[in-house]
């Protein structure tokens, strides 16, 4: 005797309801769901999305009754829909037709879910870390009795394989010799993912909690990881399999089942009684899923995805507004960078250059399908306590997917991807690191120079390619990375040392060297106005005291301006190609001598187009201009300037000492960024023998310095009344008397007398190694030339010559 199964009737009136509502909602005179629900004949179609909203304006009660029971009258629902499709259409009789819900009220974090949600509808979101591969899952099984051929049709299968309890043949008690008729069963894609908590989510010192997430039918390959979705479904209990199938965790029979043991022992525990302790575990059975962006003003889609009508519509008239505002602003270059870093004093360079990075160039696909990148690498070289673990800190929360984390603590896997097992199938699922969580985004990488060199060589394929590539354990995948790299390295032995290059500074290889668009070096120097701006900013922020912070825009503002630029793809005019090739041809010219390790590849050339590209962007602008092109070279240079040894323009020097301008930083506009690009009108003779080679510049200075050193070391000793110093033109006649016998005419001997008066000049007022004494005598006579040459020089006491 067959046994009946008792209806529930809470379950038959929700499936009611809801078939009315389908047959009877309208919107602007028409049922809303009529031509969705037509679209699920279809083969490919089995999901029909309904707005909760449409549900709670038609019946509360139906609402309600869905988000407390919604585990138990869902296939109520289901069913309701496949009713609903038959009398609109033709359905198969074997098609399942599912309900996904959109847009339910509240959103749920993972640390909030408990047992208290088991069963009701809820939301989640969470960043996807791990996708596991499509299986098919058996959901209605048909199985024939093995004793009698009967047949027992639609046996509900819930995430373990289930026989039916006993036959359907009345003569016949077989309870286990069944077999599946796998032509009449219902079978339905399932994939499993795994989500964690977004970094904004995770409170300090906690690890990252995550989740399965069931996914079936149509929802199956929607989510990538590294993406942040919604999830609308229910919280379930299902069998823990991993922890079934350890060793440790088999049963194990009581004490009275041992044969040959000592009686009345009595039971010892939960396993002695047969049974096993946390074999069940909480998954989410998802329905729907969703994009979310909840950096965009909690807007479910990200603004970048959007066009601009769409964009229109989710924003404010103000905000709108806004935006064309800050559009029009002259400025809107530099208030950017200082609005993004108001608590950072100085560094302007190091400010335009990530504000730039956070625009980004164009990405471009070529003819023969090769991706050429449109995100740009930042490197920050410096002493400690020059701000650079702040500027990261700032750019993880502005930028949308931003991912910090620190060389020392990262291993190759956890920057790029990692192949591990399932714990259930014993397969290997790909797991995301943080270049994949942080696509389309930026990584922020602190302590860079204290990654091993294994692990650094793991991302060169993600900086240049934006891919990674595995081949582990049978599993072989290409992985996006569409991610900018902003790094940060302190050089060796903790202080930047100008007299070596940056290669000899920082433990860094020359092919990453090569895959960052721009160097930035930060070295600590003491200067007593900057000292006492940076120790009032301090002091102010210590304080609280943020009126002195100029901030035209909020982050929140820049944030949605970025997004708004994105849609804007500027493409190169003839004259800013003319420039870019101009400008790559003589810096390629003249590192190709030789003079620094530090080579100029085409890498700096496409660097300069994404940087132009990013400033047009940053316009809104459709092309881009020769302004620029300047720009970004002027930035460039700035940043190669510093990698390489550039040759010294002593003419340069004596421009920058006729305007007061004392900084290295800062360099006059009027010359050719530092003397790094000849002038586009042919030089003089006389200006090409004040340029010469970073080596020979050393070389000579340092035996200028080490004489008088001893000249001070023998009046020290010989009690001369002449211990200030030694004469300037007392050291312009030493320098001609050790060189006399390379100067063959007199004209030659002015050169040379020239020459060398420059290169003191630049000691003194440029690199500040040479410091003029001045005494009353000196200010009594005036300031003449004869008063100029005879100025009393001593060396620097801190300064340590590198022999």
């Amino acid at each position: 005797m067959a046994t009946l199964r008792v209806p529930d009737e809470v379950g038959v009136k929700c499936q009611k309801l809801f078939q009315d509502f389908l047959e009877e909602f309208k919107e602007d005179g028409e049922i809303k769901y009529f031509k969705p629900s037509k679209e699920l004949m279809y083969p490919e179609r089995s999901i029909l999305q309904v707005y909760f909203d449409d549900v709670d304006k038609y019946n509360q009660v139906l609402s309600t009754t869905i988000i407390e029971e919604y585990y138990r009258v869902y296939p109520y629902l289901c069913q309701a829909l496949s009713n609903y499709v038959k009398d609109v259409g033709e359905l198969r009789k074997d098609k399942e037709c599912y309900i996904s819900f959109v847009d339910v009220p509240t959103r749920h974090k993972l640390r909030e879910l408990n047992t208290s949600k088991l069963g009701t509808l809820i939301r989640i979101s969470g960043q996807v870390v791990r996708t596991h591969p499509v299986h098919p899952e058996l959901i209605l099984g048909t199985f024939a009795c093995m004793d009698c051929n009967a047949v027992i049709k639609n046996v509900e299968q819930q995430f373990k394989f289930t026989n039916p309890t006993i036959c359907n043949n009345p003569v016949c008690n077989n309870r286990r010799r069944f077999m599946l008729d796998v032509d009449n069963s219902i079978f339905i894609d399932f994939q499993k993912v795994r989500i964690q908590e977004t970094q904004a989510e995770l409170p300090r010192g906690c690890i990252p909690r995550s989740l399965e997430v069931i996914l079936r039918a149509e929802t199956v390959e929607t989510v990538q990881p590294g993406d942040r979705y919604d999830f609308t479904g229910t919280l379930i209990v299902v069998p823990d399999v991993g922890a079934i199938s350890l060793p440790s965790a088999k049963a194990e029979p009581g004490s009275r089942h041992k044969a040959g043991e000592q009686q009345g022992s009595g039971v010892t525990g939960l396993k002695a009684l047969g049974v096993r302790d946390l074999t069940y575990k909480i998954a989410f059975l998802a329905s729907g899923v969703k994009a979310t962006s909840s950096r965009f003003g909690g807007t479910e889609t990200s603004m970048e995805e959007m066009t601009l009508e769409e964009m229109k519509k989710v924003l404010s008239e103000a905000e709108w507004n806004r935006l064309y505002e800050m559009s029009r602003d002259k400025n809107l270059y530099q208030n950017i960078a200082q609005s993004l870093f108001p608590s950072i004093h100085g560094n302007d360079e190091v400010k335009r250059g990530v504000t730039l990075m956070l625009f980004g160039g164009v990405p471009k696909t070529t003819v023969e399908c090769t991706s050429l990148r449109g995100d740009i690498n930042c490197c920050i070289v410096g002493d400690p306590s020059t701000a650079k673990s702040q500027i990261l800190k700032v750019v993880a929360d502005v930028a949308p997917r931003a991912i910090y984390t620190s060389g020392k603590a990262s291993s190759a896997a956890g920057l790029t991807a990692a192949v591990v097992r399932d714990e259930e199938s014993s397969d290997f699922v790909i797991e995301a690191g943080a270049l994949m969580l942080a696509d389309h985004g930026i990584c922020c990488i602190d302590e860079f120079d204290k990654m091993d060199p294994k692990d650094q060589v793991a991302i060169h394929e993600a900086m240049e390619q934006q891919t990674i590539s595995l081949a582990k354990a049978g599993v072989r995948a290409t992985l996006n990375a569409r991610t900018s790299i902003l790094a940060a390295a302190n050089p060796i032995g903790g202080r930047y040392d100008r007299k070596k290059s940056l290669q000899q500074n920082v433990q860094l290889t020359a092919p990453i060297m090569s895959r960052f668009d721009l160097f930035f070096i930060i070295v600590d120097e003491c200067n007593d106005l900057v000292d006492t701006a940076i120790a009032k900013r301090i002091v102010d922020l210590h304080c609280d005291n943020w009126q002195h912070l100029e901030v035209l825009y909020t982050h929140q503002e820049i944030i949605k301006y970025i997004s708004f630029v994105k849609h804007f793809k500027p493409i190169l005019c003839p004259e800013a190609s003319e420039i870019l090739v101009d400008y790559y041809t003589a810096l390629r010219q003249r590192t190709g001598t030789g003079s620094g390790k530090w080579k100029v590849t085409v890498r700096q050339l496409e660097s300069l187009i994404r940087l132009s590209e990013a400033l047009a962007k940053l316009e809104c602008g459709d092309k881009v201009l020769v302004k620029h092109v300047k720009e970004a070279k002027r930035l460039l240079s700035k940043s190669i300037v510093t990698v390489e040894q550039p040759d010294i323009d002593l003419e340069e020097n004596m421009e920058t000492i006729e305007e007061n301008e004392m900084e290295v930083d800062d360099p006059p506009p009027s010359n050719d960024e530092n003397g790094l690009i000849p002038s586009q009108d042919p030089p003089a003779e006389t200006h090409k023998k004040l340029t010469m080679s970073y080596d020979e510049y050393k070389s000579l200075s340092n035996m200028l310095i080490l004489y008088m050193r001893n000249e001070e070391t023998r009046a020290e000793s010989a009690d001369d009344d002449n211990k200030g110093g030694i004469r300037k033109s007392e050291l312009v006649a030493w320098y001609l008397d050790q060189i006399q016998d390379q100067i063959d005419s007199e004209e030659e001997l002015l050169e040379r007398k020239s020459f060398i008066e420059k290169i003191i000049d630049r000691l003194i007022y440029y690199d500040q190694i040479i410091i003029p004494l001045t005494t009353k005598d000196l200010k009594t006579r005036g300031q003449t030339e004869e008063t100029e040459e005879d100025t009393l020089l001593v060396v620097h006491p801190n300064y340590v010559v590198d022999v």
